[in-house]
């Protein structure tokens, strides 16, 4: 109760309650921004509240730690997935786990009898003894839902936890949640996906700027109210705007091949979006990672403009004329402890530098019309963006792509994590681009997000295509069938 959470002169906190009943599902919604992860982690015992109380069935407790936690039962699965990406998958799930038996050695068969039962229950079908580093996103999602549960936890905390899962694998954590509920499990459930909160909430408290605004209870509220209460207005979907035809061939793939891409073949014109479906591990940000030098491409051709292109380097695919926005903007794309404008700019050093040294005026300068366009909030270009909310640090990566204008940009689930408010700016950008001529892949676990901005949708199954679809004839139903492969498998 009253629990508040200052930085420096900005309250992430300010006198928020929160109550959670026995067996209920809890969701925990509001703006970037709002205080939302914020009171998960101090739940979690990451982060130290400066003020405020916390009892747990009627008794006060202090969680000065994640260990703390762990004693009193609850779990948590960060937005920002905090695995050791050097380690294995079973040593992520056994280290620091109180239900783990303790030994001077650790057996591969003990780990393994340990593990395999929570990632069979959360579809995770990966080797114990892989490293982290080498799944993908959606694949670390799942590992970092399978350590929760095998800490038999009596209250989960789940933070976006199916931001980077295509819709099989949120099926089947939605059966997950139900059959923890029967158990007497409760469950905190941080989201922005509103159809998922209606479908599997019970009540939700809204945050707003660190505050808590109410609580209500599904049954007998609706998706305008609630986001009445998240933004203290009405929020407008903006439908849509009407595109141009598109241009030229900007970016052609044929027969594009990696370690983990087969025969990938596609053209891409500029003013069109041009969508990536699939399930986790399907190759859609392995494709990007092909396009922008990260990715080996060991057989098939890419042309940039009609000229032959293999980019080996993220700065030969810069050069090209390529940008990538990645799935993970914390690992992948942005400096954590680098201030806003550093981030920003990283990608134009050449262009506001002479002689080795940083014009710091013309780097501000660039700065500004950018940030007034998404609608970027910071206290100040030398803040450190970590202090950014999810949807703001996703703006400064997408800052940095308009600064370098690239003809080709390479999206990789652009809103994963962010609220409603931050997605229609996302979508509005993605709009104002195509109309400037951009040529643009977007890649989505969201369909009906793919549905909205794209022209086209290229769905992948193991690393091959299974199906092409114009906007006009694409539906969820479709793109699921061919990203499942069921017509290969009828």
């Amino acid at each position: 109760m009253g629990i508040t959470k200052r930085y420096g002169g900005v309250y992430a906190l300010k006198g928020a309650n929160f109550s959670l009943r026995a067996g209920e599902v809890h969701a925990l919604i509001g703006e970037n921004g709002a205080g939302k992860s914020t009171l998960a982690r101090i739940l979690a015992g990451s982060t130290r509240a400066d003020s405020g109380a916390i009892s747990i069935r009627g008794a006060p407790v202090e969680i000065a730690s994640p260990l703390d936690a762990q004693r009193l039962g609850i779990g948590i699965i960060y937005q920002e997935l905090d695995l050791f990406g050097s380690l294995t998958a079973g040593e992520n799930i056994v280290i620091g786990n109180l239900h783990f038996p303790e030994g001077r050695l650790v057996g591969f068969r003990r780990m393994e009898e340990f593990c395999r039962p929570f990632l069979r229950q959360v579809g995770l079908d990966c080797d114990i003894r892989q490293t982290v580093a080498t799944l993908s996103i959606g694949q670390m999602q799942l590992l970092a839902i399978a350590r929760a549960l095998s800490m038999d936890a009596r209250i989960i905390l789940m933070d976006e936890p199916t931001s980077s899962l295509f819709d099989d694998a949120a099926e089947r954590l939605f059966g997950l949640i139900a059959a923890l509920q029967q158990r007497g499990v409760s469950i905190v459930y941080v989201s922005h996906k509103m159809d998922e909160i209606f479908r599997v909430s019970d009540r939700a408290t809204v945050l707003r700027d660190g505050e808590t605004i109410g609580t209500v209870e599904m049954a007998s509220t609706s998706v305008g109210a609630l986001i009445r209460m998240m933004v203290g207005r009405e929020l407008k979907i903006a439908p849509r705007a009407a595109r141009r035809p598109a241009g030229e061939i900007v970016l052609a793939a044929e027969n594009l091949t990696t370690a983990k891409l087969r025969e990938v073949s596609f053209e891409l014109r500029s003013g069109e979006v041009l969508g990536i479906a699939g399930l986790v591990g399907s190759g859609r940000s392995e494709l990007g990672a092909a396009l922008f030098g990260i990715d080996r491409v060991t057989s098939g051709t890419l042309r940039v403009r009609g000229e032959l292109r293999a980019p080996r380097s993220p700065r030969d695919a810069m050069a090209a004329g390529i940008g990538l926005l990645p799935e993970d903007r914390r690992l992948q794309g942005l400096m954590m402890r680098m201030s806003v404008l550093e981030n920003a700019t990283l990608a134009v050093l050449p262009q506001i530098s002479a002689l080795g040294f940083i014009h710091r005026r013309r780097e501000n300068a660039s700065l500004a019309p950018v940030a007034r366009r998404l609608a970027l909030h910071y206290p100040s270009p030398a803040a450190p963006v970590s202090q950014l909310s999810g949807g703001n640090q996703q703006k400064v990566l997408l800052a940095r792509w308009l600064l370098l204008n690239p003809a080709v940009l390479f999206l990789d689930d652009p809103t994963r994590g962010i609220d409603i408010g931050a997605k229609q700016d996302v979508y509005r950008l993605i709009g104002e681009l195509a109309a400037a001529g951009k040529a643009i892949i977007l890649v989505s676990s969201e369909l009906p997000e793919l549905l909205r901005c794209c022209d086209r949708i290229l769905v992948l199954n193991e690393g091959r295509v299974t199906a092409h679809y114009h906007a006009a004839e694409a539906t969820q139903e479709k793109i699921m069938s061919a990203a499942t492969n069921a017509g290969a498998r009828a």
